[in-house]
C-alpha cells in the first residue's frame, strides 16, 4: 500500500498495533453518533482486516492515520470505493475519515485529506472524488467544504444501508470535487 506523509502525519496501512484504537473509535458513542451501529471487538477486528486486505490489493484505501509526534494511530482517513450509492454509478471513489475524539478540532482530517486528494487526482488520475455524511453531521460537512468540495443537492440521498429504525440518520448530503476544480483551487492558493 502507498505510504503518504504530511507535516504532522503518516498515512499508512493498518498494523496489528492499531487494533485497540480502531475498536475504540468504532464503538465510541461520540465517534459513531451518526452511524446506526457500534462494532464489537470481533466486528472491529474483522473490519480492520478487510480494510487492510483491500488497501494491499488496491494500493490505497481507508488507512491508519498516525501522528508523527507520538507514532500512534489516531484514526483513519483515505480514499475508498464508494459502493452502491444513488447519486453515482459503481466505481465512484469517496474520501472519508474517523478520529478518536481527543484529536478532533486539530486540523488532522483536513491535512490528511489534502494529501489523499492529491494522490487521487495526480497518481490515480481520478476525475472526481465524492463524500457524503448524515445531513446533521456539521463537522464532516465543514471538512468537505474546507477541502473545496461542493454540495450537490440533487445528489442528496437516503442511505440504503441505514435501517428504517434510524430515520434521523438516513438522509445524507452529497459533496463532490472534480479534478479541474481541485487544480484551480491549488493554483489559486
Amino acid at each position: 500500500m502507498i505510504r503518504l506523509e504530511t507535516p504532522r502525519l503518516v498515512l499508512r496501512n493498518w498494523e496489528d498495533r492499531d487494533r485497540d484504537l480502531f475498536f475504540r473509535i468504532n464503538s465510541d458513542a461520540r465517534v459513531m453518533h451518526f452511524f446506526p451501529f457500534r462494532r464489537t471487538r470481533a466486528e472491529a477486528d474483522a473490519f480492520l482486516d478487510s480494510l487492510r486486505a483491500g488497501n494491499e490489493e488496491r494500493g490505497y484505501g481507508f488507512s491508519a492515520l498516525e501522528a508523527k509526534e507520538s507514532g500512534k494511530c489516531i484514526g483513519f482517513t483515505g480514499l475508498h470505493p464508494a459502493g452502491p450509492i444513488p447519486p453515482r454509478p459503481a466505481g465512484a471513489v469517496e474520501i472519508g475519515w474517523r478520529l478518536a475524539p481527543e484529536f478532533w478540532g486539530k486540523g488532522y482530517v483536513t491535512e490528511a485529506s489534502e494529501a489523499w486528494l492529491r494522490f487521487g487526482f495526480e497518481t490515480l488520475g481520478l476525475e472526481e472524488i465524492v463524500s457524503f455524511a448524515v445531513r446533521d453531521n456539521h463537522a464532516s460537512v465543514a471538512v468537505m467544504r474546507r477541502l473545496g468540495m461542493r454540495h450537490e443537492p440533487g445528489g442528496d440521498f437516503d442511505h440504503p444501508k441505514v435501517p428504517e429504525t434510524h430515520p434521523a440518520l438516513k438522509r445524507h448530503v452529497f459533496y463532490t470535487l472534480g479534478r479541474d476544480a481541485w487544480r484551480k483551487r491549488k493554483a489559486a492558493a
